[in-house]
């Protein structure tokens, strides 16, 4: 099958997010300048570069409570901060819980009944029991083609890691199954893990 996204792919679901898979997931916490927190997952996330360090994520809809955007943008306008949690299959349903289209006065830690932490770093909470918690302040805000694209750029200035995670002073990913998102419904588990030697090394 070959399909050109501009004429439509004629499935009963769109296989774009099938195909490109899996995605980590970020869990991005933020604050507005009027003080209510925000907490909600976005599978196009990732890390871009090393030194400094810097991640990206992008939201792709809108809601009629903040315009031409969702609550993590228009929170991260406001104030140039984020935090982004990484999430562990055990904490699954609680971050299937805080993707709703909830009211910007929703309090989604609250609704899902997530303990959260001050971040140390930036004016934000983050989730307080992830695995690991990056602190961001925010870079670039690129509008991509397509209506309600942005991608957000932030350089991490402040790195949480939870203790059991550490083994032998490394972040070990087998201590909390890290969650991935699939296309449509679906998501993956990271449950086996193998190591590569790169040629030169």
């Amino acid at each position: 099958m070959f399909y050109a996204p501009k004429d439509g792919h004629g499935l009963p679901h769109n296989p774009f997010n099938a195909i490109v898979t899996p995605r980590p997931i970020g869990w991005i916490s933020t604050r507005g300048a009027d003080g209510r927190d925000n907490l909600a997952p976005y599978s196009f996330f990732n890390a871009v570069a090393y030194v400094p360090p810097q991640v990206m994520f992008a939201s792709t809809s809108a809601k009629a409570d903040r315009g031409d955007t969702k609550d993590s943008v228009a929170n991260i306008r406001e104030t140039g901060v984020f935090c982004v949690n990484i999430v562990e299959y055990a904490a699954r349903d609680a971050m299937n819980a805080t993707s709703g289209p909830w009211p910007r006065d929703v309090d989604e830690f609250g609704h899902a009944g997530i303990a959260r932490d001050a971040c140390r770093m930036i004016d934000a909470a983050r989730v307080a029991h992830a695995p690991a918690a990056l602190e961001c302040r925010m870079t670039q805000i690129v509008t991509l083609a397509g209506e309600a694209n942005f991608l957000v750029l932030g350089e991490v200035v402040g790195v949480h890691m939870r203790d059991d995670c550490l083994v032998e002073g490394q972040f070990d990913i087998t201590r909390f199954r890290p969650l991935a998102r699939c296309g449509y419904r679906d998501y993956a588990v990271v449950d086996e893990v193998f190591s590569l030697k790169r040629p030169g090394e």
